[in-house]
């Protein structure tokens, strides 16, 4: 028999926030942020739950909780419309385009039922007997104290420091003209991102909405559930054999479980007198019956159990109902699913029972605003404590809101995710700096990673200054037309220190680079330098860029620099009588001779291309050829350093990135490490970072200063993968600060990949308060430009000759690689 939904609707208005039904039942809807899945503690799950708990207990006598969880399989859609996209980013937005995920909304619903309302059963639904029982409106002082309530439900909730609860409007709740409301997404399974969209409901033979063939499993019955239940479950995916790792006990219903699907969760507040006085009438039933039957005495000890652990802990007795209703719109696809969720039940220690008869009717009870109608039939006893654990804790990642930030890959489905960890986490107060360590062994997707970070920083407009020893960086230096500064013999590393830009003059900062340069290249380290001999230089340099601006026509550089002391500064020495142990100008020549034209390294400062360095915005410097090499390393990571410095102090309102490599280590023994130590300590007052990348742990502790200026200053630490240091791992967490929860995820990373797609996990901790891990997956295009390995670095540099530029000839390779594939 068909009857119009307008008939049967149990929603008679919506005013001021709240639901009223023709029964006379008010409800309050809340939109609810929960904690991203991964990411809770076993102590944080208790204290989540305790939270609940609490909350639950303000709730006044015949409120009804209903907590409803929206699990909508979605695709990711991708922005093309920017027209500054760079090649890279707009190959990570096809690359992602479609890609399916989970979509995750949560709604809690409070209501207030009438004092006389009689309860409803599967007979008594208003499905099928609407309106019933006409009822008074409720009066304003007792709609007063129901909103009080569920205002107190709200900030206890609010002030655990898991949620955000946000009062649902009147437009979310009911349709309007152009989109519809939570109601008729619930009746007709619909997105919420959809028009209003109307389709036909089903009762025949189960439940059929429109297309859409709906399942429900209904956790109704104390037999079927777990003999015991906690917050907190153990996930044996991304445990290893050090560590437990943990999720919510219905995690397996919610975001792990990946088909659409609703989790329903009822918990009815009864009054405690009438229920205790109720039950010790059936014990005493049962104890009258025990003789005849086992099951009335396995009844009757139940029962006892029950109101004995009401009184001794001071337990609240509730009925409890929870459902899951599932669908698809292929018949074929429902068997797959049913062993899905099958399955997810049985994780739970859950018999799964599906339900027919009565699944019209707890379809129906879960309407937003018809919670009061639920058939009590369907509930089981329990304390408020119990129940809790059964309410779905967590969500699915979120984006960061900013601007700054990298694309990394949410854990389960790879969902790109925009997540900042640089400028954020200091407004939200759980960092001081934006300085980062990241510590990753060979094979981890270390480079790949650092790769993409340092990508996305200078697409928003930042300054780079990479040390590398392995040329892991080359790709995308030439990919965004840095200078990638480098050795071998026929193309030895150049720098032109003497050079300034035009527009430009020198100043202090330049002088004083300059003068640390020229006493590195004059005394040893164990050599101290006079007072006045610096006196002398900086005279020196003075006097030289002087005779620069009278004449223009030298070029300033080393060689000229030299040819002016030679000449000119020698007689102005010889005219004011200065004596050589004040400053000895032909030792200082002759020990600096080899940098002089002719000399052996006269190339290192006299660099005619690549000058102005101050204003280029991605530089490498890679130190493969020259780490071991005892005059020109100590040189070329001063000339680093103060470069950085220089950007750090001039560069205003422009974020500076400092990421050195495996270098660091060759750096600290030069006498370097008070050049990284002041670095790490002052680059957060120039809006910079400074990052450092290593292997081994023992490297840092190698060097106490560089272990406690980059422990120390480094709020956010990046891990990749763990797995070969698992039995030592315990000297890396004292050494790192990390908590037991953070060595719980550092050690799931890749744990559990997908196979059938290629990337690698990577663990950020942020001051020690928010920690995720992450996917760094990236499309072809962006593999090609950061791949570390020889064969293929090869094929794309000849790509790049073939076919005019590295961005054509990434593109050829990688659409002939596919087409390889596709084969």
């Amino acid at each position: 028999m068909e009857r119009l939904l307008d008939e049967l609707i149990p929603i008679m208005e919506v005013s001021d926030g709240c639901l009223l039904s023709k029964q006379g039942d008010v409800t309050m809807g809340f939109e609810v942020q929960l904690p991203e899945i991964f990411t809770l503690s076993d102590q944080q799950y208790d204290a989540f739950h305790q939270s609940w708990v609490k909350a639950l207990k303000m709730l006044p006598v015949g409120s009804v909780f209903h907590k409803q969880d929206y699990f909508i399989k979605s695709a990711y859609k991708a922005d093309f419309s920017k027209e500054d996209t760079s090649f890279l980013s707009h190959s990570s937005e096809r690359f992602f385009n479609e890609r399916p995920f989970l979509d995750h909304r949560c709604y809690v619903f409070i209501t207030k039922k009438p004092s006389d309302r009689k309860p409803s059963s599967s007979i008594f639904s208003n499905l099928l007997r609407p309106s019933l029982f006409p009822k008074e409106t409720l009066s304003e002082q007792i709609l007063q104290e129901f909103r009080g309530s569920a205002g107190q439900f709200k900030r206890i909730m609010e002030d655990s420091g898991f949620v955000k609860m946000r009062l649902l409007k009147n437009e979310e709740l009911l349709s309007t003209a152009g989109k519809q409301g939570l109601v008729e997404q619930y009746m007709y399974l619909s997105d919420s991102s959809t028009s209003k969209l109307l389709r036909d409901i089903y009762f025949e033979k189960g439940i059929k909405i429109g297309d859409q063939y709906c399942q429900l499993y209904a956790l109704a019955d104390a037999a079927d559930l777990p003999g015991s239940c906690s917050p907190g479950i153990h996930y044996e995916k991304y445990s290893s054999d050090r560590t437990k790792f943990s999720t919510g006990f219905a995690s397996s219903l919610g975001q792990l479980l990946s088909c659409n699907h609703i989790y329903n969760q009822f918990i009815f507040i009864e009054d405690a007198d009438k229920t205790l006085k109720r039950l010790e009438s059936k014990r005493l039933r049962l104890q009258s019956l025990s003789l005849h039957a086992r099951e009335n005495h396995l009844a009757l000890d139940a029962t006892n159990e029950f109101l004995n652990e009401a009184i001794r802990e001071q337990r609240m007795p509730v009925k409890a109902h929870f459902n899951l209703m599932v669908w698809s719109d292929d018949l074929t696809e429902l068997k797959e699913i049913k062993n899905m969720t099958t399955s997810a039940l049985a994780q739970m220690d859950i018999s799964a029972r599906q339900e027919i008869v009565g699944a019209p009717q707890i379809y129906w009870a879960g309407i937003p605003g018809n919670q009061a109608d639920f058939p009590m039939n369907e509930t089981f006893d329990t304390f408020t404590e119990q129940a809790a654990c059964f309410l779905n804790l967590e969500s699915s990642y979120r984006n960061s809101l900013s601007p700054v930030g990298i694309r990394l890959g949410d854990r389960l489905t790879g969902r790109p995710i925009h997540v900042d960890i640089s400028d954020e986490p200091i407004r939200m107060g759980i960092c001081t700096n934006r300085n980062k360590f990241i510590l990753g062994p060979s094979g981890s997707g270390k480079s790949f990673f650092t790769n993409h970070m340092v990508r996305s920083y200078y697409e928003t407009g930042a300054h780079i200054v990479l040390v590398d020893v392995g040329h892991s960086y080359k790709g995308l230096c030439d990919m965004v037309g840095g200078y990638y500064f480098t050795y071998d013999e026929k193309h030895p590393i150049e720098f032109n220190p003497f050079f300034i830009p035009e527009g430009e003059q020198l100043d202090t900062e330049k002088k004083e680079s300059i003068k640390t340069l020229l006493l590195s290249l004059w005394k040893k380290d164990d050599e101290t330098f006079k007072r006045s001999e610096y006196v002398a230089l900086s005279n020196a340099l003075t006097l030289y860029f002087a005779h620069l601006d009278k004449n223009p026509k030298i070029f300033p550089c080393f060689n000229s620099f030299y040819e002016f002391l030679k000449t000119e500064f020698i007689r102005i020495i010889e005219t004011d009588n200065v004596k050589e142990k004040d400053f000895d100008i032909h030792n200082f020549l002759y020990v600096l001779m080899p940098y002089y034209r002719g000399g052996e390294f006269d190339y290192l400062l006299n660099a005619s291309k690549n000058l102005d360095l101050l204003h280029q915005r991605f530089i490498v410097f890679e130190l493969d050829n020259i780490k071991e090499h005892v005059i020109l390393f100590p040189i070329v990571t001063i000339i680093i350093m103060e470069l950085f410095i220089s950007k750090m102090r001039k560069m205003e309102g422009v974020r500076k990135v400092l990421l050195i490599e495996e270098a660091w280590k060759a750096i600290a023994k030069e006498g370097m490490a008070e050049y990284i130590k002041y670095i790490f300590k002052t680059v957060r007052k120039y809006f910079g970072e400074a990052i450092v990348v290593t292997q081994e742990v023992e490297d840092i502790i190698s060097s106490p200063i560089v272990k406690q200026a980059i422990i120390n200053n480094s709020d956010c630490k990046i891990l990749l993968d763990q797995s070969k240091y698992q039995n030592k791992f315990d000297q890396i967490q004292e050494l790192l600060g990390l908590t037991e929860k953070e060595k719980a995820l550092v050690l799931s990373v890749n744990k559990a990949n997908d196979p059938l797609r290629k990337y690698k996990e990577v663990f950020i901790s942020l001051g020690g308060t928010l920690s995720r891990v992450y996917r760094t997956e990236v499309s072809p295009q962006e593999y090609l430009t950061y791949t570390t390995e020889q064969t293929e670095k090869l094929k794309v540099a000849q790509y790049a000759k073939k076919h005019g530029s590295i961005e054509k000839g990434i593109q050829a390779l990688s659409e002939e690689i596919r087409s390889s594939k596709v084969a």
